[in-house]
């Protein structure tokens, strides 16, 4: 699609995106957009997301402000004795693979997504929030069909999705699991998001929700207190920016890490001049496998264990630090449940948001429709091991939701789930973009790559002799046979300097587009 448009969304469910529309058609901008989007993903990519879960969202406005608002989970302000609490570990199975996460009472962080959208509604939105939560009831009370990707999800985390009474309800009335074009109904979750519409955010952080949420927690074996969801605020942060090839790359800065680990790949391949190398050569292949090892490098050196110091970003983002690693560059010859939407509109504002309930902690507050985040059981967010973390302080997260404004303004909205995988498909887009100069649905939809621990993923659609020139390295090649949700989501919205808005939904993880 390149017509003119009012607005255009990118998101990972055709009807999220629709939801978002429906506000440009009453007369919203890009954040009414965005958070009735949000809102509907809680019901359209429940296996995903939810009302339980956490986020960021990156903002550019037409005023020139660039706000990164971080609503990701808090840790609760008090531990408990381990024996205490209802943690433990589960297997989901990922086709050949299988990952363990840990899920329970015990793996609940303080949620933000409420608190989020309530917040930029009415910072930036122009809509009342009734309306931005009128598609995601609806949604909710006549059903949404389970699709192909809808079906992987609910299978794979079956365990948890219809592991408490209220889940079964939802994924599985009949005793099994819902089925591919079955439909799944959220009538509790309706009636909660209008009681929410009506009464306000606080009554899910302070109010009778909040109250079950806690008697359960306190009594079953989980961490979080009223005081914790009382004090829970939205943080509005300046993002980190830097330049990369005349352009102004925003995203997400520290505490967490999947920005400035991105940020800190693409310092290190500005200093190669791309475009010669070529997409797809074995060269551009090693360049990606060595520029990913040395952030992964750069990071266990000074990154983790100052991840709360103030001066962090300036510091590892250093001309000497980068110089260190771009050294070796140059010497060199050689599951994750999130989801994201991007949005444009024609009055220049954009946004940018990644939101997650990890993958679920298998409790939904009884008579909500509304399942927990485990936050605390995902091995990705809690390095330093479980019950380690530090108390009342924002964990760190990899999602980077992300802009890149040229001239000032918005040129490419973006961002991706995957865990790990994240920083590294949006990076790859990026580098697709202005590197390659591709356009928005090839730069998505042409095939990544992924290293890590000494395992390089790549996914089919490279030369073989390509592979072939790759084989004898020292890493382990895992060559996929389809394109996956392993290499993210990156759902993307483009506009050029003539205003024309074109987007690309990942085929990874279901990506649509929709325009007005």
């Amino acid at each position: 699609m390149t017509k003119i448009t009012h607005g255009t969304i990118a998101a990972g469910h055709h009807k999220t995106a629709e939801a978002g529309i429906e506000m440009f058609r009453s007369g919203g901008n890009a954040f009414d957009a965005a958070t009735a989007a949000m809102l509907a993903s809680f019901v359209t990519e429940s296996a995903l997301t939810s009302a339980g879960g956490s986020g960021f969202l990156l903002a550019h406005t037409n005023r020139n402000e660039n706000i990164l608002f971080d609503f990701f989970s808090q840790t609760p302000r008090q531990k408990r004795h381990i024996g205490e609490l209802n943690f433990y570990p589960i297997e989901i199975v990922y086709g050949d693979a299988a990952q363990e996460f840990h899920i329970g009472l015990g793996s609940i962080a303080v949620p933000g997504n409420i608190a989020g959208i309530f917040h930029i509604q009415e910072r930036l939105g122009k809509l009342p929030f009734k309306a931005i939560a009128e598609p995601a009831i609806h949604y909710a009370k006549t059903g949404v069909e389970v699709g192909n990707f809808q079906s992987y999800c609910l299978n794979i985390l079956k365990q948890i999705m219809v592991s408490s009474p209220e889940g079964k309800q939802i994924y599985a009335p009949t005793g099994e699991i819902r089925q591919l074009g079955e439909k799944i109904f959220m009538h509790d979750f309706a009636n909660t998001l209008a009681h929410l519409a009506a009464t306000g955010c606080q009554e899910f952080y302070q109010g009778e929700i909040a109250r079950q949420l806690v008697n359960d927690c306190q009594e079953y074996g989980g961490y979080l207190t009223l005081e914790d969801l009382k004090s829970y605020q939205v943080i509005e942060r300046t993002p980190l920016k830097v330049n990369y090839r005349g352009n102004t790359f925003l995203t997400n800065p520290p505490p967490s890490s999947g920005g400035i680990l991105m940020a800190f790949t693409l310092e290190l391949l500005s200093r190669i001049d791309l475009e010669t190398v070529g997409f797809g050569t074995s060269r551009h292949l090693e360049i990606l496998a060595e520029v990913m090892r040395l952030t992964n490098e750069a990071r266990k050196d000074g990154y983790n264990t100052n991840i709360y110091q103030q001066d962090v970003a300036e510091k590892f983002l250093s001309e000497e630090h980068i110089a260190q690693y771009e050294k070796q560059l140059t010497d060199a010859h050689k599951w994750g449940s999130t989801t994201h939407i991007s949005v444009v509109d024609t009055e220049g504002n954009a946004a940018s948001v990644t939101t997650t309930h990890g993958e679920g902690s298998s409790y939904m507050i009884p008579g909500t429709g509304i399942m927990i985040n485990n936050i605390l059981g995902e091995e990705d967010l809690n390095p330093q091991g479980f019950h380690q973390w530090q108390e009342n302080v924002r964990i760190s997260s990899m999602m980077a939701p992300t802009i890149v404004l040229k001239d000032n303004q918005p040129e490419i909205v973006l961002g991706s789930g995957g865990a790990n995988r994240i920083r590294t498909a949006i990076l790859q887009v990026i580098s697709n973009i202005i590197d390659f100069k591709m356009p928005v649905q090839q730069a998505v939809s042409s095939p990544r790559v992924h290293w890590e621990n000494n395992i390089f993923n790549v996914e089919p659609g490279f030369s073989d002799s390509v592979i072939k020139a790759i084989e004898n390295d020292d890493d382990q090649l895992i060559l996929w046979n389809t394109k996956n949700m392993f290499f993210g989501g990156v759902h993307t919205v483009m506009e050029t300097s003539e205003g024309v808005i074109s987007g690309a939904g990942d085929e990874r993880r279901n990506g649509a587009i929709a325009q007005i």
